[in-house]
Formats: C-alpha cells, structure tokens, sequence
C-alpha cells in the first residue's frame, strides 16, 4: 500500500470512529440527562476543572513522543510506562492529600471523596496510553477506532445503569473509571505491548524534552480555550457564556470531524517521512488543500443557515448564539491550516518555536476578548476571529519554514477548494432569493432545502470541473461511486 493510500485509509478510519463517538456520546449524554439533574453534571465539571489541568501535565507528552521518534523500542515504550505510572501515583496521592482543602474552598464536602476517586484514572492511564501509543505509531487506526468506541460504550451504560439505580453524580465518575479498566483489557492485547517497569535515564531525557513541549502547547491551546469563558463570565454572566460558547464549539465541530481526523495519520507519515523535505512538503500541502475540499462546505452553510438552524435545533432561547457562530464560521479556513501546520510542527520537532506562537495567541485572546466586550457577544465573535487569523498565518509560516516551502505553494493548495467554495457561496447566494421568500415563515423548510441543493451542486461541481491538484481525489470518488471503473490490482 502506498504512503497516499496509506494515509487515506487511516483517515477514513479516524473519522468514522469520530462520528461514531460523537453520535454515542450525544445519545447517552441525553439519556443521562433525563436520569440526573444539573447538579450532577455541575459537580463533575468542577472537578474536572482540576483534574483536566493537572492531566496536561501528568501526560508529559510522551505517548507523542513516542509516535513521532524515528525509532522506538519496546524499551522505550516500558520506560515511558515506567515514567507515567510514577507521576501518575504521585498525582494521585497529591489529590488525596489535598482534596480535603479544595472541598473546603468550595463548601462541598463531596468534592473530597469525588477528586479521591476520580484522581485513580491517573494511576490508570499509563496502561492505555503507552499501547495507544504503539497502535497510533504503527497506523493502525482501524484496531484504536474500534477500542474508543468500545469503551464508550461500556463506559456510558456503566453510568447509564447505576444513574438508573440513583447513584446520582458517582454514576459519571464509576463509568469513566469501568471504560479505563475496559480499555486496558482491551488495548493490551491488541496492542501486543507488555507492561514492563525499565529505566534509562538519557532516553528518558530524550523523550521527556520532546513530551514536555509537546504538554506546554497543549495546556497553552487549553488555557486559550478558556480565557474567553473565563472573561465573559467574570464581565457578562453565565447566559453570555453559555450562549458565546455554543457558537464556538459549532464553529469548530466540522474542523474537529475533518481536520481532526486527518491529523493523527498526516503527523505519522510526516514524521517518518521527517528528513524527506519534498515528500514532507506534498503531504502538508495535500492535507490542506483536502481538509478545505470537505471542511469549509460546512462552513459555507453555517454562514448562511446559522440563524434558522440554531432555532430549530436548539430552540428561540438560543437564538442569541447564531450571530457570532455566523462570524465565527468565517474561520474555517483559519482552522484547517492552523491544525494541519501543527502536525508539521510536531512532526519536525518545532514545539518551542509553536509554545511562542500558543503563548502569543494567548496573550492576543485576552485582548481581543476585552476590546470586543464594548461591542456585546458580536463585537468578542470579531475579536477571536482576528485571532483565529494571526494563529493560522504565524502556524502557517513555521510549517513552511520547516519545509522550506514557499507562501506560492500554500495558495497553490488552496486554489481548487476556494474557488469549489466561492461558486457554493454564490448559488446559496442566488438560491436564497429564489425561496427565501416562500418559506421564510418556515426555517426548517428553508434550512433542508438550502443544504440538499448546497450539497447536491457542491457534489456534481467537485466531479466534473477540471480542479487543478485534485485529479486523483475526483477519480477515487468515481470510482466509489461506479462513474470510473475501479483499478484492477496488479
């Protein structure tokens, strides 16, 4: 199998089990919502806001290193066990020691026995992260999509029976513990690892200066994530926030189901291919220009659908959220290549150079958040959206200087699928007229029709317009779909 077919195929892979995760998850999230009140879930959250932190940092980034390394030895892959298992007990014992204090500080008492008992997924995690790391090194996305979903599973009917039987908030956190015991009884043997104990300090050092930067940008694109919920909540109240945070992470579902799923396979053959600048350079560049193909149709739709689709998915007390989710769908473009240069960052081992950039936008977010505020939840959509910009272009220039490419080959790649999207954009814009004044009492009508028209003209334009750097793509899809005849292998 070739590297393209290669890649295709584990990207095929990451994205059917995305949307098989997101689809469980939505289901049984609401199943448990109809068992548990609020509460509940608050309490969670809340402890989350610790734990989550603190998994940053216990991670260290080594399961990463350990994909992205040019060689990794089953030595290795015990060290970083090794490693993870002791910060993991020492994390552990750390929340044990100091739940009592962050009970305390909240009034509830029940924080206490909920951090003690969440904080043993801790302890945990080495044994499923160090064989996923071996499967994601090793491409083999086909094994981990079935194992996440798996676990899924056994995790959301472990809370879904004990919600039943009035366990109230223990229910959540005993289901993520059952799907982490689940996912080692699975992973292992599929993995084909053994938990081994082994040290060698040097290699530890080796992988640990590469995990740590990888840890940093993580917990910087976290903290940036949560300085706007952070800000808004301080200055506008909780409704402003929970209404600006549903149009941002609608803005950034059709990048996490595409961008997302082609980032695993892309940083592993980019990896391999670390020293090889030509082949390097046609993979990022490819996956930017397929990423835009199938991710900015979505936003092209949210643009113009965002008002009637919040209404009749979510209901009139939302509809505050579809003005700054219109603006924030502007950046689509901006999410595709922010995502797809960080694999190249990775990959090449650029993280302190990325860690300033992350820091930066960091910086940056804060202001913008601020300066918008005068403006109401429309004026902060336009803040985060310049951005969103500046994070995409400084990315972009750290990609192409580890390629040593050039500005001309990323416009290049972006030429086919910008222009598939413009001609969209305009029969949306000319489709509008034509019903919108027919049904405009009636947005879900107008919604459907909107996206079957959309979808079936951006389908037939993708098939049959000549696209320069997308010959191959339009003639897999042809084949798929018995327009082409399929090749015979040799």
């Amino acid at each position: 199998m070739s590297r393209g077919q290669s890649i295709r195929s584990s990207t095929q892979w990451v994205f059917a089990g995305g949307i098989g995760n997101q689809a469980l998850g939505f289901i049984f999230g609401v199943i448990l919502a109809r068992l548990l009140v609020p509460a509940d879930f608050g309490a969670l959250v809340t402890i989350q806001i610790f734990t989550g932190l603190v998994g940053y940092i216990a991670g260290g980034g080594m399961g990463q290193a350990l994909v992205q390394s040019r060689e990794a030895s089953n030595e290795d892959y015990q060290m970083v066990f090794t490693l993870q298992l002791l910060i993991g007990i020492a994390v552990y014992a750390a929340f044990f020691v100091f739940s009592p204090l962050i009970a305390r500080w909240f009034d509830n008492p029940l924080y206490s026995s909920l951090l003690k008992l969440s904080a043993l997924s801790f302890v945990l995690r080495p044994f499923v992260n160090v064989p996923n790391a071996k499967l994601f090194r090793e491409m083999r996305f086909k094994e981990n999509t079935f194992i996440s979903m798996f676990t899924l599973l056994v995790s959301s009917l472990t809370s879904i029976t004990l919600a039943w039987q009035g366990y109230g908030v223990w229910s959540l956190v005993w289901g993520g513990l059952a799907g982490s015991v689940t996912g080692i009884f699975v992973v292992t043997p599929i993995s084909g690892w053994k938990p081994g104990l082994r040290f060698d300090f040097g290699r530890a050092r080796e992988l640990a200066s590469y995990g740590f930067k990888v840890s940093a940008n993580d917990l910087a694109v976290y903290l940036r994530g949560q300085t706007s919920n952070f800000i808004l909540s301080h200055q506008l109240g909780t409704t402003a926030v929970g209404l600006f945070n549903k149009a941002d992470s609608l803005s950034q579902m059709p990048n996490n189901m595409v961008s997302g799923a082609v980032y695993h396979p892309v940083f592993r053959a980019l990896s391999k291919e670390q020293d090889n600048l030509d082949k390097s350079r046609y993979l990022y560049f490819r996956a930017v220009s397929l990423v835009c193909l199938y991710s900015l149709p979505f936003y092209v739709g949210l643009w113009w659908l965002a008002d009637p689709f919040v209404l009749a998915v979510y209901g009139a007390k939302w509809q505050a959220a579809a003005q700054p989710l219109t603006i924030l769908a502007l950046g689509g473009l901006f999410y595709a290549i922010e995502n797809q240069s960080g694999a190249v960052a990775a990959a090449q081992n650029q993280l302190g150079i990325e860690l300033r950039i992350q820091l930066t936008s960091w910086a940056l977010m804060a202001a913008a958040v601020y300066s918008g505020l005068h403006y109401g939840l429309n004026g902060v959509a336009w803040s985060l959206l310049a951005v969103y910009a500046f994070n995409a272009v400084a990315m972009s220039w750290l990609a192409q200087r580890c390629l040593e490419a050039r500005w001309r080959m990323l416009l290049d790649a972006l030429k086919a699928p910008l222009l598939l999207n413009f001609i969209l954009f305009a029969c949306l814009w000319l489709l509008d007229h034509f019903i919108h004044a027919l049904v405009h009492d009636k947005p879900v009508v107008y919604m459907l029709g909107m996206v079957a028209t959309g979808a079936a003209f951006y389908t037939v334009l993708f098939l049959f317009m000549p696209l320069s750097g997308l010959h191959t793509e339009q003639a897999t899809w042809k084949r798929k779909i018995g327009l082409l005849p399929r090749l015979q292998p040799k």
